[in-house]
């Protein structure tokens, strides 16, 4: 478990990395802004005021903390107390898991506001329309969170299920909407994003690895160590050669 502690760490320090660097790298790049006033949907991206490119920023930064960050870190630390048998330990893991993502709607509600306050919002293009759809279902799934019955009560499995199913739907859809937001930042803006897009495509392979991983990793250790309980059993190579053996004793004695 100390090796997961360690790989959750590093992970959170790896998504940190894979937002800065491209800020740092786009922004060397910059051109100068123009001090113009709103725009509006046609307006050339050189137009765009300074106060405009700033909360276009921080809408994204929010997003991808709370979709791209958060939300993760919620997830995979509910996964590892499945297997936690310590009481405390256990109590920990959730706690991790409810604070990251009660944080993740937060900042995802701050970025709607944003969004709804400071934005053209015609609701023509897919990020919009997914961005809608995405800040319902994280309210929806919250709610549900919080009305979580008590183990062992009939409603525990339908509950755990819809939870199951809804968190993991919030999930693809937010990556879906980082990516969509991406493209619509290049459209708004004409900056460059394949650095971005990249960096954010080896996050969510990395988080996609460690879930697999450290699902399997007690399983893993256990294939070098041979249980008291558990008895050697031959392989299917040696269990046809056995038998083709007793064929031939077998067939030897009629003789």
């Amino acid at each position: 478990m100390k090796i997961l502690q360690k790989l959750v760490c590093f992970c959170i320090h790896a998504s940190f990395i894979f937002l800065v660097l491209p800020i740092l790298v786009s922004s060397s790049q910059e051109h100068a802004k123009s001090t113009g006033g709103q725009t509006s949907k046609n307006d050339n991206p050189r137009k765009l005021s300074h106060k405009l490119m700033f909360e276009i920023t921080l809408h994204g930064f929010l997003l991808w903390a709370s979709m791209g960050l958060l939300m993760p870190i919620g997830i995979l630390t509910i996964r590892m107390s499945n297997r936690a048998e310590c009481g405390r330990r256990l109590k920990i893991l959730f706690y991790i898991h409810a604070i990251s993502q009660t944080l993740s709607v937060l900042l995802a509600t701050a970025g709607a506001v944003i969004s709804f306050k400071n934005f053209n919002n015609s609701f023509n293009n897919n990020h919009q329309r997914i961005g809608v759809t995405l800040y319902g279902l994280i309210w929806l799934q919250a709610l549900i969170g919080f009305s979580r019955p008590y183990r062992g009560s009939k409603a525990r499995s339908i509950w755990f299920f819809v939870h199951w199913i809804l968190g993991t739907g919030v999930s693809l859809l937010g990556i879906l909407s980082i990516y969509t937001g991406l493209q619509a930042y290049h459209e708004k803006t004409s900056r460059k994003i394949s650095l971005w897009t990249t960096m954010f495509t080896a996050e969510i392979c990395f988080i996609t690895f460690f879930y697999l991983f450290q699902d399997k990793w007690i399983y893993i250790q256990k294939q070098g160590v041979i249980l008291s309980n558990e008895l050697i059993r031959p392989t299917a190579i040696n269990e046809v050669i056995c038998a083709s053996e007793k064929k031939k004793e077998f067939a030897t004695e009629s003789c």
